[in-house]
């Protein structure tokens, strides 16, 4: 699972998830992307199955770049727990996602294989995905 190794504060507030995203909403590394359409919290867990869906299904051809990191702790009280008594401890990890970010990048398989990983991919995620080529990018 991907986490910070260490954090400058241990516990965050909610935030918003308001706007466009403007950093890493253009393909940097690879031919073929998976972007965000909508903005949502996509967790380490999630991170992870993508990650497996999309080189089970390249048959671990090819390179594959994750675009996003789970930085943003988020706390959980336990079950049946009365309300007061400070903030709860971290429980898990999830990173910030808005529309137009890039999540994962792809090179080195053809288009088609690409685009039926990020199709299973984005069955995976809790936000919806659209899939992209780079604009120079040529068939051989």
């Amino acid at each position: 699972m991907l986490m910070p190794k260490r954090v400058k504060y241990r516990k965050s507030h909610r935030g918003r998830r308001k706007g466009k995203a403007f950093r890493g909403s253009t393909i940097n590394f690879g031919d073929f992307a998976i972007k965000a359409t909508s903005a949502g919290w996509i967790t380490s867990r999630q991170i992870e199955a993508c990650r497996i869906a999309i080189t089970r299904t390249m048959k671990r051809d090819g390179k594959v770049w994750i675009r996003i990191f789970p930085d943003k702790p988020v706390s959980k009280k336990p079950l049946e727990v009365r309300m007061g008594k400070g903030k709860a401890n971290p429980e898990f990890w999830v990173a910030v996602v808005k529309p137009g970010r890039i999540l994962f990048e792809v090179t080195g398989v053809p288009k088609e294989v690409a685009m039926r990983a990020f199709r299973l991919a984005g069955h995976k995620l809790p936000i919806k995905t659209t899939t992209s080529v780079r604009p120079d990018y040529e068939e051989n």
